[in-house]
């Protein structure tokens, strides 16, 4: 695992212990991080502070994106998977899919490279949260819980 996949997952850490969902995003130009963050909507209580959202914030004003690459631990949702797309992020790597497929087609549609790593861990952070908070996760997805 790269380093970069590694600062998104420690942010996804964060994020779990700050008692929120656990994933977490950086934004790369020439191999330096310029933006992290995680998933703050309980935290802040505010259901737009994804993981990726929160990542551009942070980056705040870098001008254009052409030229960076977006992790994060899980594949985007819509949400964050529009601004990638607006903002011409080029490529995106994922941490794992298989709990979230998330917006990967959509993405791709408009010609963002994705890559997903698969990472056992990452998958494996995200059936721990979903089987302990079901209630948050499905709030995330904006589903309704299951009976």
């Amino acid at each position: 695992m790269d380093e970069f996949m590694a600062a998104a997952i420690a942010e996804a850490k964060q994020g779990l212990e700050e008692g929120g969902i656990p994933i977490g995003s950086v934004l790369v130009r020439d191999g330096q991080i310029i933006g992290h963050g995680h998933n703050k909507r309980v935290q802040e209580l505010n259901p737009m502070v994804h993981a990726e959202i929160d990542c551009l914030m942070q980056a705040g004003r870098v001008g254009h994106y052409r030229d960076t690459v977006l992790y994060s631990t899980l594949m985007p949702c819509y949400l964050c998977a529009g601004a990638a797309v607006q903002f011409r992020i080029p490529r995106v790597v994922v941490g794992e899919s298989r709990t979230f497929p998330g917006a990967r087609a959509f993405m791709e549609s408009h010609g963002i490279v994705v890559q997903d790593l698969e990472l056992p861990e990452c998958v494996e952070m995200m059936e721990d949260f979903i089987a302990t908070r079901p209630d948050l996760w499905f709030e995330d997805i904006g589903e309704l819980k299951s009976s």
